[in-house]
């Protein structure tokens, strides 16, 4: 099993998703002669798990039933454990299509944190690409490797437990981009520029408050680069609800017969629509939005290297 290459069948120390709904799901790593207690039930690796195709509906002890699915960066990010504050598909969609990132791509990151961005980055430079993650807190890059391990990526992954605003990303004039999501991005500009490629390489900050984004854009003028472009990402989403609006009262038959020489005797008035007409309720389908949305989520800065 990989986070990048689909395995059809499921094995013997693979990470899956257990899928309840789109509301309720979670990872599990699959493991002879273990046990997975959900509300609908036990789920035993060895009988229920091991061996089936992934996406196969699971009937559980009480009778319900799951899905097991085939693990991806998106479904990882909404799954992990977190570690730290995370960044989720909005952000990660516009970081990798603004980063210019593609198959064989070098990437640094700093700091690795959960790992949300970086399973993303991963699956998008494969196969021949190569991330370059730094992680400050020890037992969180410790944490990291073991998953990147585990997911079947760790040749595609280095991860490196330093400061990066003292000590850099360890390589040099070799990156196509660079992400920090850092408490002081402004400190670790210098070293970006150093590991990313003689020109052209892009680089991207991403940071919770403005004052911080005004320090960063001004080291990066500093430091020549140029494209320096600030955005933020909001999502909005829809509900879809039924709706019930009365029907207007448009008057009675009588007083419009009488306005407009309307004759309700008369035969061939009898399947009129104002002879049908009666106040009531119409109901249809209409888009919602929430009614509580996020109203920040953080700043991504931009730039190129000159």
């Amino acid at each position: 099993m990989s986070f990048v290459e689909y395995g059809d069948t499921i094995k013997d120390g693979d990470t899956a998703i257990v899928f309840l709904g789109h509301e309720s799901m979670f990872p599990v790593k699959v493991q002879h002669g273990t046990v997975t207690q959900t509300k609908y039930g036990v789920i035993r690796h060895s009988t229920d798990l091991i061996g089936k195709k992934y996406g196969s509906k699971v009937t559980c002890s009480k009778g319900g039933w799951v899905f097991i699915l085939h693990p991806t960066p998106e479904l990882w990010t909404m799954n992990l454990p977190h570690r730290t504050q995370i960044l989720y598909s909005t952000d990660i969609s516009i970081i990798t299509m603004m980063l210019e990132l593609k198959p064989g791509s070098i990437v640094c990151e700093s700091g690795t944190g959960s790992g949300s961005l970086s399973h993303a980055l991963i699956r998008t430079v494969a196969p021949t690409g190569h991330l370059y993650t730094v992680e400050f807190h020890q037992q969180r890059a410790e944490k990291a490797r073991e998953e990147f391990r585990e997911h079947g990526v760790e040749h595609l992954v280095t991860v490196t437990n330093q400061d990066v605003c003292k000590n850099g990303f360890g390589v040099s004039n070799i990156a196509d981009a660079v992400f920090l999501d850092i408490p002081s991005p402004w400190e670790a500009i210098g070293h970006a520029k150093s590991a990313l490629k003689a020109e052209g390489g892009r680089i991207c900050s991403f940071s919770p408050c403005i004052e911080q984004v005004q320090r960063t854009c001004l080291a990066m003028e500093e430091y020549g680069f140029t494209e320096i472009n600030t955005l933020e990402i909001l999502l909005r989403v829809y509900n879809v609800r039924t709706i019930s609006l009365q029907i207007p009262d448009l008057g009675k038959e009588v007083e419009d017969n009488s306005s407009t020489g309307f004759d309700s005797s008369n035969p061939s008035h009898q399947g009129s629509p104002c002879a049908n007409l009666q106040q009531g309720t119409v109901q249809f389908k209409s888009g919602v939005p929430l009614r509580e949305v996020v109203g920040h989520t953080g700043y991504l800065t931009f730039a190129t290297k000159s």
